[in-house]
């Protein structure tokens, strides 16, 4: 051991030891004899940087690696972002506007480049603050999901896809985002109640004076509407099937359509029908054979096909049209109205249902073997609750629109026939050459010829190929390192992106390895601030996690974040937290100091209250790591934190170290020394996968290390076996040195002053195997059995055994009367409140046995209690 600094510099260790870590390649993994343990990080965006749930996340993930490595495994956590197509391109183009260029003057190639320089500029900033939380991933197989391997498996996927018939193009009603102008998935759209209004607008009955009045929450959509519909059975308007009506403001003559789609309750009953803005109006468009009015621009704004309000904005328009229907006498009235709106959540502007030639992936098939082995825990998620969540995705599981009106990202390998809609679908031009060739019989064909779609692939299209792309199982599928790494051992991410990602994740895992891709699912919370908002930067709520960091320490901000981060549940954040840690911190320090500045005596013997501690602590070690296998085991990682930090603080640190520590000024033998230093270690190791920094500085100093050594490549300890009986008797221990201080506190006794123990035990169920513990920690001159209760003394009960402190001399009778008899009020007060509880029919029949059982021990202890406390009275009062 060496003497160190009384304050731990979380800074210059943070530094010191990551570097030292890389040097080493202490990360890095390649596939051997050992069992592997897998994690592929959930790729954040390209050029995104950390926040509070990257913190939360990632450290979950280093935890569970670290923990793995140090248990022999060889442990494998692959890094790596994702293009993020929408959000990057978004970036690019605002980018470019602010130098004054319009996107739609580049060609794609230029696009490309301005897209590859942004990204190189500012892509990766969030992998290299990962390792400033000492993420120990493996840096060398960072990977970025338009790497050409990743890129060639997306190219090759979408290929075998089309052979099998599994995806299509075709004309769809899709979610349009104005802002990014690309649809976007319905798992994209995020809905929220808007208070809005509910136009009530009359359309005339051609050849009459009579009018239908409809219901709309969109005025600006009856510039496409091509029909009126109305249910069969609706006796108000049975008179009119067959007619046609005129449109308000385009006068364009539309029929009368008659189905039972219509909801008779809302409105009025009839249902203006907009083929090309409305899903279920499309689906009524095409029983029909209606005309398709696309009255929207890409951008929102409204097109030449509507015949009015051209180029202007879609919201604009609604204000305007309602005006002119008034001015008209169309308009009725309005309703106050909550209605459903669907957001797009890269740009949270609403939605627009537009038809557009896109292309899907056919899921029905697909889905089957996701759902089954989620179904039969082939596949665990944690918690539970979320499998059904998951399930009724699957269940009600749609065509995926796997296409987007962008230019980054995986260009869409369909190469278009000259003066053509048909296609050939090829890994490069070269191949699609050749294929147009043959399909077309013209030999003639060049590649300028031919025109690939310029549509790219959604972004999870490569994202759901992570866990098999990462270690390139779509280009070569039968390679080492995917038959050695997959499947991985377990994915941590957040509950929000379950059917995104996960879910995909597993589709593509059955399809393409006929396998899981991880055996775990760990959902994670969100975190929010303390009035329980989303963290955002609109907002400002949002810490910056470097400076926290920097602050508080690497370690005291993973502790922090993990002390409330149930599974699946949002963490409720605020400053307390890293403070927390870094007092957690400050005491790991602190025992060290204590340990590091002791005097050794090899010439002095062990004394039986180390001897005893030590042992007694030992089987605390292996009690606990039995504890943390099962609560990693069910991913009760918060739980498992606690476990450890319980131990420290309360075993060791307040209990074992009081023990064994030497009195002021004095030695300590070289024997309990060292057995002090290896529990220490002991409890290094425990802690590292938690705390990687104090930890790996104080491994290095407790002990001369060789120059390639490290705490996070050792052995984490191992279970001995333990009995768990000399535990329990600890544990009265403690009841008893704490109910000595507590009298000496209440006393106001000096520590100075010797006090004597007699203990009256009927049962012989006294054990004095810890009373040299006792007599140090409680200042205790001696123990001594008595058969019969002591006038005069302080008396309390531990586990029906009769304890007694004299203290004739020591206490004012009047006021300890005075206590003893607010402690029998107090005490009887309770028994009701048992006796209450066990009276009650329900509670016995319903509760469960161990709980009844408890109360029961409750109301045996406080009845003894009371009677104790009564004896103590009448012989004050004698």
């Amino acid at each position: 051991m060496e003497n160190t600094s009384t304050k731990y510099n979380h800074i210059e260790a943070e530094a010191k030891w990551y570097q030292y870590w890389l040097d080493n390649k202490y990360f890095h993994s390649e596939p051997d004899e050992r069992e592997p343990f897998t994690i592929v990080i959930p790729p954040p965006n390209v050029t995104g940087v950390l926040h509070m749930g990257h913190i939360m996340n990632n450290t979950i993930q280093d935890i569970l690696i670290r923990r793995a490595r140090m248990q022999g495994k060889n442990a494998c956590w692959v890094p790596g972002t994702d293009h993020a197509s929408i959000a990057t391109e978004a970036k690019v183009v605002n980018k470019l506007k602010a130098e004054g260029i319009d996107k739609n003057s580049l060609t794609r190639e230029q696009f490309m480049e301005h897209a590859w320089e942004w990204t190189h500029k500012h892509g990766g900033i969030i992998l290299e603050q990962l390792k400033k939380i000492g993420a120990s991933c493996d840096w060398d197989r960072t990977k970025f999901t338009l790497d050409k391997d990743l890129y060639d498996s997306v190219i090759k996927t979408f290929i075998d896809l089309h052979k099998k018939g599994k995806i299509y193009r075709g004309i769809r009603m899709v979610n349009w985002d104005p802002v990014a102008q690309t649809a976007v998935s319905d798992e994209e759209v995020t809905y929220k109640d808007e208070k809005s209004k509910l136009y009530y607008v009359r359309y005339q009955i051609k050849d009459s004076d009579e009018y239908i009045t409809i219901a709309t929450t969109r005025p600006e959509t009856i510039l496409g509407d091509t029909a009126i519909c109305v249910h069969p059975d609706d006796e108000r308007y049975k008179k009119i099937h067959g007619k046609t009506v005129i449109v308000p403001i385009v006068n364009r003559e539309v029929p009368i359509i008659v189905d039972d789609y219509i909801d008779l309750e809302f409105g009025t009953g009839a249902l203006k029908v907009t083929p090309a803005h409305d899903e279920n109006d499309y689906m009524l468009g095409q029983k029909y054979n209606l005309d398709i009015v696309d009255i929207f621009n890409d951008n929102g704004t409204i097109s030449k096909a509507a015949g009015h309000y051209i180029g202007e904005d879609r919201f604009d328009v609604r204000k305007k049209i309602t005006a002119d229907l008034d001015k008209l006498g169309n308009l009725v009235k309005l309703e106050d109205y909550t209605n459903r709106v669907g957001y797009s959540q890269r740009t949270d502007v609403p939605i627009e249902p537009k038809l557009s030639m896109q292309w899907f992936l056919k899921m029905q098939e697909l889905v089957k073997p996701a759902i089954e082995n989620v179904v039969n825990d082939n596949i665990k998620f944690s918690p539970q609750r979320f499998k059904n969540t998951y399930m009724h995705w699957m269940e009600n599981i749609r065509d995926w629109n796997i296409s987007r009106q962008l230019w980054w990202g995986q260009q869409i390998p369909a190469y278009y026939l000259p003066n053509s809609n048909d296609y050939v679908i090829a890994e490069n031009p070269e191949k699609a050459l050749v294929l147009a060739k043959e399909k077309t019989g013209n030999a003639n064909l060049t590649i300028d010829d031919l025109r690939q779609d310029e549509d790219v692939l959604d972004t999870w299209f490569s994202s759901w190929l992570w866990p098999i792309s990462v270690f390139d199982g779509i280009n070569n599928p039968d390679n080492e390192e995917i038959n050695y790494y997959y499947p991985t051992n377990v994915l941590t991410t957040g509950h929000d992106i379950i059917f995104f990602w996960v879910a995909r994740m597993i589709i593509a895992g059955y399809e393409y390895r006929d396998e899981l891709p991880f055996k775990n699912v760990y959902f994670t919370g969100m975190v929010r601030d303390e009035q329980g908002r989303k963290m955002s930067k609109q907002l400002g709520n949002s810490p910056d996690p470097i400076n926290l960091i920097e602050k508080y320490g690497a370690d005291a901000v993973r502790v922090g974040m993990m002390f409330c981060s149930p599974a699946g549940g949002d963490l409720l954040y605020d400053d307390n937290l890293p403070e927390q840690g870094r007092g957690f911190s400050n005491k790991i320090w602190n025992s060290y100091r204590l340990i590091d500045s002791w005097e050794v005596d090899s010439n002095i013997g062990q004394p039986e209250y180390a001897e005893k501690a030590v042992t007694w602590l030992n089987y605390k070690i292996s009690q606990t790591l039995e504890n943390l296998d099962t609560q990693f085991e069910t991913y009760r990682i918060s739980e498992a934190l606690m476990t450890v930090y319980k131990l420290f603080k309360d075993e060791f640190s307040s209990w074992f170290l009081e023990i064994v520590k030497p009195a002021y000024q004095q030695p300590i033998d070289i024997k309990t020394f060292n057995e002090v230093k290896a529990v220490f270690e002991k409890l290094l190791k425990i802690l590292h996968p938690f705390m990687p920094f104090i930890t790996e500085e104080i491994w290095q100093k407790i002990e001369t290390r060789n120059d390639k050594e490290s705490i996070m490549i050792s052995n984490m300890p191992v279970i001995d076996v333990y009995e768990k009986d000399i535990l329990e008797k600890f544990e009265q221990t403690k009841e008893i040195i704490s109910n000595i201080r507590n009298i000496r506190k209440q006393k106001n006794i000096s520590y100075k002053t010797s006090l004597e123990l007699f203990y009256k035990d009927d049962l012989n169920s006294y054990d004095n195997i810890y009373e040299t513990i006792i007599t140090k920690l409680a200042g205790v001159s001696e123990i001594k059995s008595t058969k019969e209760k002591i006038d005069g003394a302080i008396q309390f009960i531990i586990k029906k055994v009769e304890y007694f402190i004299p203290m004739a001399e020591l206490i004012n009778p009047e006021e300890e009367l005075k206590k003893l008899e607010e402690e029998l009020k107090y005490t009887k007060g309770f028994l009701t409140g048992v006796l209450k509880k066990l009276s009650n029919e329900r509670f016995v029949q319903s509760a469960p046995a161990a709980v009844v059982e408890k109360e029961n021990i409750k109301k045996a202890d406080a009845e003894a209690k009371i009677k104790a406390l009564e004896e103590q009275i009448i012989n004050l009062k004698k």
